[in-house]
């Protein structure tokens, strides 16, 4: 189990930008998928971007074009890089860490857009 720490969210216009910090606690190396989830008020949380342990990327269609997942294992940090920002992205944003039997989640970060 790793403590997960979002950073970076704010406020800013749209088409702005903004990139989201993950800090694990421990080792994120091992980790098979680690990614971001984002819920809007009165919403669910739904999925936004995944990479795995080899560095393959996967995002929703929503966001393709405009965010950029990356992880930095020296780190132990995994990052979302937002672009071309909306006001339909405005939401707290979660990161996590997927292993086989469990998942960790950290406390979110409110990214607002104001349009």
């Amino acid at each position: 189990q790793v403590q997960l720490v979002e950073s970076g969210g704010g406020l800013l216009q749209a088409g702005g930008s903004l990139r989201l910090s993950c800090a694990a606690s421990g080792s994120i190396f091992s980790i098979p998928a680690m990614g971001w989830y984002r819920q809007a008020p009165g919403k669910q949380r739904d999925l936004v971007a995944t990479i795995t342990r080899g560095g393959s990327t996967n995002d929703v269609d929503s966001v393709k074009g405009r965010f950029t997942i990356s992880r930095n294992n020296a780190k132990n940090t995994v990052y979302l890089q937002m672009g071309s920002l909306k006001p339909e992205d405005t939401a707290v944003y979660y990161c996590y860490a997927r292993r086989l039997r469990s998942t960790d989640w950290g406390q979110g970060t409110q990214v607002t857009v104001s349009s």
